[in-house]
């Protein structure tokens, strides 16, 4: 084996091994503050389960860059990459006793109130970045954002915060994100999965907006790197996000998580959702068909 080679090899490796690190040491530092009282109670649960978890991501990290399975190792790069950010806010929080002030949706929401209009600008950024930055739903934000403001002011900071976002991430995918994208997954998988939502990526991605529980930033990136134009896109993620973003709010105040039946609601609800995007992804072509169907009939009338 070259030299140069084995300087390669033991630079990716002490990379995931620091990213692994740098992971613990943020969650180790921010429990160690203990300013929360179910962190108090399971500190050394916590602590040890959070070691365990980094010390898996990043043998697991290693095992795929031994065998090889290059796309695994990107993706797990990643995934290393996000919990390090993770962890970093994690710390902020319990390094300003934020966790320790904010125990409940009342004393939350008179923390923001207390913040005045500044506090509507940090949500906005926040519901912006959740978007470009943090691959988590939309639905994530919006929640928060009910327990901060209550459900209408919420559906406004967040679709001024969302529509930003997306807009963002659209450009990202179109100008930068193939490039992004075919380092983690590979060129040739990229270019065929592509290739397989051509002339069915309006259709698919449409509905994916429109319903919860999926991550937004990554349909945004995968909707610039379709062949969906701007102005489809302005005009869909305007007209799917409001409605989702409204009824998302509302849903989260009528139906609650402290609740066993609200819970099995949520439950319900997020596999009526997996269910039909299912149905939508096994009979796409002849939706697909119907729709353009449907669309000549009233061209020709």
């Amino acid at each position: 084996m070259k030299r140069i080679d084995v300087l390669k090899h033991f630079i990716n490796v002490l990379a995931v091994v620091l990213f692994g690190a740098v992971a613990f040491l943020f969650i180790a530092y921010g429990l160690a503050y203990k300013n929360v009282d179910f962190i108090e109670e399971h500190f050394h649960l916590l602590f040890w389960l959070s070691f365990s978890l980094c010390v898996a991501a990043v043998f697991a990290a290693i095992m795929f860059y031994v065998f090889k399975k290059k796309a695994a190792f990107r993706l797990a790069v990643c995934v290393l990459i996000f919990v390090d950010i993770c962890a970093a806010v994690f710390f902020f929080l319990c390094s300003t006793n934020l966790l320790g002030t904010i125990n409940s949706v009342d004393a939350l929401r008179e923390y923001i109130g207390n913040a005045g209009s500044l506090a509507a600008l940090i949500y906005i950024s926040f519901c912006l970045l959740q978007v470009v930055l943090l691959p988590v739903p939309g639905s994530v934000a919006v929640a928060v954002g009910v327990a901060m403001f209550g459900p209408w002011k919420c559906a406004i900071f967040s679709f001024i915060g969302i529509i930003i976002g997306s807009f963002i991430a659209f450009g990202i995918g179109r100008w930068i994100g193939y490039k992004a994208v075919c380092w983690i997954v590979g060129k040739d998988s990229l270019d065929k999965w592509l290739e397989k939502l051509k002339g069915k990526d309006y259709l698919i991605l449409s509905i994916m907006f429109l319903l919860p529980m999926f991550p937004d930033d990554v349909l945004c990136f995968v909707a610039g790197l379709s062949s969906m134009t701007w102005k489809y896109f302005v005009v869909m993620i305007i007209i799917t996000r409001a409605f989702s973003v409204v009824s998302t709010a509302y849903s989260f105040e009528l139906i609650p998580f402290t609740t066993w039946w609200g819970i099995l609601i949520w439950l319900i609800l997020a596999a009526l959702v997996a269910v039909l995007f299912w149905l939508v992804i096994k009979f796409s072509d002849r939706i697909d068909t119907f729709i353009k169907t449907k669309l000549k009939l009233k061209k020709g009338d």
